[in-house]
């Protein structure tokens, strides 16, 4: 007894340690951090957190369908509910370290052979009415470690959760931008067509004056026919993200058609963007604070499958009232209280507790490869995303140059044909090469938005301020 009880004081003094490798964040896995962005001129200032980002393209109907796709969008609810589901788990981590008590009733027959006075077998009853408890000590820090790891699964989650709603509300702005950008490519087509028609007008006089041949009129029809069947796609393509859009903010295809159907110019960005620093970035992105909690959880549970090769203590206690008859079951004076303790050990398992260990090692050194992975790659993000805007808003200035040459162009096309020195057909040829100078104006507006849109992707912006549960639903 005394030797038993010297055995389990011992195991009590060596438990004073909790298993595996405390965690102090990634410095191994998280790669230099350069002081400033290198790419583009863009404004390294602070970056206001407290604003949307959309806010600052100064579009209501953005603004409006950004309120819709945070409330009700299915992909915010999906990344909620993952979060409820870490969170139980958690629970369920916390209540394994306490004891379990579980009430019992029991009905046994048994048949002995041989017990009777005359030799025969005697036939025995007992009841009892109770209950059990069970509790096993974390002795060596498994059990903490566990619920270390469930709380930073829960980090996680809430990562993952303002990742989606930084996608969410790029592609929602990207698809209104592109909305934007067919409705004046159809409007800008149907213009140009609209001129081309007056051309085919214009040279079938001329060929019906015998002054030009049937060839040149073919030309001027299979022309203007290319251009309006290249219209064609461009409509379906309204439809198309419109009905994108509906489904984004969690409405069925053509809820806000009404909203949609007017045509607007694409929103520009502001004239400066701030940008920050690469090391508010990686604090910021969530995609990389979940790879960091990732690789917390990973750490914890190296200490779990470690602490499961040590012995375990678990004490077991019994409490009921019974005996051979059902009265027996009212008769306080069979009460009946036991209690013991019990050592489990797996000293021999030919190694597969080490190996546990160590999956659980390399598991951890696969999700510190990860973190590494994700600072990298949001670093290339938002460096190139930087770098396309910059050559995009050089890109917009020359054309906008090249529109003004265009439409200068065009007027004096028109005064010289006003005047008679050149025909009307040359001076329709002359407004259709400035307005195909003005839809190239607006690619590259949608262009720098697009790219303006990424770099607000690239920094992780559009969560902030929304609550970590993800939208409210009524269900």
């Amino acid at each position: 007894m005394r030797r038993g009880t010297a055995c389990l004081l011992l195991l009590l003094m060596t438990a004073g340690c909790t298993a595996g490798p405390d965690y102090h964040g990634p410095q191994n896995a998280a790669p230099a951090t350069p002081p400033a962005f290198v790419r583009g001129d863009a404004s390294q200032g602070a970056i206001e957190l407290y604003q949307p980002w959309w806010t600052t393209l100064a579009d209501p109907v953005l603004d409006q369908l950004m309120s819709r796709a945070l409330a009700s969008n299915p992909r915010l609810d999906a990344a909620a509910a993952r979060i409820r589901q870490a969170r139980s788990a958690l629970r369920q981590r916390k209540a394994d370290g306490l004891p379990t008590i579980n009430g019992s009733a029991i009905h046994a027959k048994a048949r002995l052979p041989g017990q009777a006075d005359d030799g025969g077998a005697t036939t025995l009853d007992l009841y009892n009415v109770g209950f059990d408890a069970s509790w096993e000590l974390d002795l060596f820090g498994g059990h903490h470690r566990a619920v270390e790891a469930a709380r930073a699964d829960i980090a996680t989650r809430e990562a993952d959760l303002a990742d989606v709603r930084v996608s969410l509300s790029a592609e929602i702005a990207q698809s209104y931008v592109d909305l934007r950008d067919r409705q004046q490519r159809l409007i800008l087509g149907l213009e140009a067509l609209a001129l081309q028609d007056e051309e085919v007008a214009l040279t079938r006089q001329r060929f019906e004056r015998g002054t030009i041949a049937r060839g040149d009129l073919l030309q001027q029809e299979y022309d203007r026919d290319g251009a309006r069947a290249r219209l064609a796609p461009i409509r379906a393509e309204i439809d198309g993200f419109k009905d994108k859009i509906a489904v984004l903010t969690g409405t069925a295809p053509g809820t806000l058609d009404a909203l949609l159907d007017a045509p607007s110019s694409p929103p520009l960005p502001p004239a400066q963007v701030a940008v920050g620093d690469p090391a508010a970035l990686l604090r910021r992105r969530p995609d990389i604070r979940a790879a960091e909690r990732k690789l917390a959880a990973q750490t914890a549970r190296i200490g779990v499958a470690d602490a499961a090769r040590f012995p375990r203590i678990s004490f077991l206690g019994l409490v009921g009232l019974g005996g051979s008859s059902p009265k027996d079951l009212l008769d306080l004076d069979k009460f009946t209280v036991a209690a013991a303790p019990r050592i489990s050990w797996s000293f021999l398992d030919f190694g597969k507790a080490r190996s546990r260990v160590d999956a659980a090692e390399a598991q951890r050194d696969e999700a510190a490869a990860n973190y590494r992975n994700a600072v990298l790659a949001a670093l290339q993000d938002a460096e190139g995303a930087l770098s396309r805007f910059q050559h995009q808003r050089e890109s917009l200035t020359d054309l906008v140059h090249a529109e003004g040459q265009a439409k200068t162009a065009a007027d004096l096309a028109r005064q010289r044909s006003e005047a008679g020195t050149i025909s009307r057909i040359n001076y329709l040829s002359a407004r259709r090469s400035a307005l195909e100078a003005t839809q190239a104006k607006v690619r590259a507006m949608v262009g720098l938005t697009e790219s303006f849109i990424n770099i607000q992707k690239a920094l992780g912006l559009g969560w902030q301020g929304m609550p970590a549960e993800g939208p409210q639903t009524t269900h």
